[in-house]
């Protein structure tokens, strides 16, 4: 493994990858980095910009996702994905109103 201290370099934003072997989105912030994924099936996408989104991708980007950590496979970057209140602030506040009349 590489050094673990390296931050994978993200955008704010989403993209395709293969997570553990299946396609996935995976959602990222530059602060942050890598927060979560959804796995997807290809066949959802029908576009040919879709699908050569999806090819190029997947050629940049796979990572194994385990007890908290992606760990970059083409690299060998480890990063811990942060606490859900981190990236999203005000989640647990209970006097917060979602649709104001």
């Amino acid at each position: 493994m590489k050094n673990s201290k390296l931050k994978p370099k993200f955008n704010n934003g989403w993209c395709f990858a293969i997570v553990n072997g299946r396609l996935a989105e995976i959602y990222f912030q530059k602060k942050y980095g890598a927060y979560g994924h959804c796995y997807v099936k290809r066949k959802k996408y029908r576009s040919k910009k879709e699908q050569k989104m999806i090819d190029a991708d997947i050629k940049k980007f796979q990572f194994i996702y385990r007890k908290g950590y992606y760990i970059d496979k083409l690299t060998g970057i480890k990063s811990k994905i942060p606490k859900i209140e981190e990236v999203f602030p005000g989640i647990k506040n209970k006097n917060r109103q979602f649709m104001k009349s």
